[in-house]
């Protein structure tokens, strides 16, 4: 799960960063309003945590043009301000949520895997898809019954075809989540998680859950999902992109 922070400053919020990792999230962080939306346009983010005192702009002017942009990354908003203008100001221009400073770790984390599950069509705490369970604050994957052991990146991979089920990923997708641009190893390495990962779902049962889209990458097929679902959503998904 990838995070854009976007904050004046990395003091103040640095034990929140750290809290966003150890709960399993990577952690972008960029100090302005429009460099925020320079990465909300350029990059695939699952959520963005907002200040809403930029030096720039105010927090509401990068989520209003966001999303006149068609970009529907959810957005938290973090701010001192407790007046409820501040609040309804922050919903009607289209924010997720919004938390008062000082903010809670556990709390802020808690708000975001909820964010998060809603964002991608998930109501429960765990993910479910087939006979697949995984479950977000936890890292936790089951087939059934039976419990899948993966590595870091096999369960990153995972995650993130769970979390976009029915959209064809590429291995360019797969390689900006895993290393997010530092030090990416060769294209082909994604192919050889694909295969372990595949072969770890099959050994506990989940059957073929992981397809390949010859030419475009993999998707992870929903059994109730009709066959041309996947590919229907990819066309969406890049409508949108251009559209922005």
């Amino acid at each position: 799960m990838r995070v854009l922070l976007v904050e004046d400053g990395s003091g103040a919020n640095g034990g929140i960063t750290q809290a966003m990792k150890t709960a399993g999230f990577t952690v972008d962080h960029v100090t302005c309003g429009e460099d925020a939306i320079g990465m909300l346009r350029g990059y695939d983010y699952d959520l963005a945590i907002l200040e809403l005192m930029l030096p720039d702009m105010e927090g509401y002017e990068v989520v209003r043009r966001i999303r006149n942009a068609r970009i529907d990354t959810p957005v938290i908003i973090l701010s001192s301000l407790t007046r409820p203008q501040a609040k309804v100001k922050a919903f009607s221009v289209g924010a997720d949520d919004y938390l008062t400073r000082p903010v809670d770790q556990e709390e802020l984390v808690a708000r975001m895997l909820a964010i998060l599950r809603r964002s991608k069509g998930f109501s429960e705490p765990a993910l479910r898809v087939g006979m697949l369970t995984l479950t977000l604050d936890s890292r936790e994957v089951m087939v059934g019954d039976v419990q899948v052991h993966l590595t870091g990146k096999e369960y990153a991979i995972l995650e993130l075809l769970v979390l976009r089920k029915g959209m064809v990923l590429t291995k360019d997708a797969f390689l900006n989540h895993l290393y997010g641009g530092m030090d990416e190893p060769e294209m082909k390495i994604i192919d050889v998680f694909i295969c372990k990962l595949r072969k770890k779902l099959q050994a506990a049962g989940g059957g073929s859950l992981i397809s390949t889209v010859w030419g475009r990458g993999y998707t992870l097929r929903d059994p109730n999902m009709r066959a041309s679902e996947p590919m229907e959503a990819a066309e969406k998904h890049a409508k949108a992109v251009l559209a922005a």
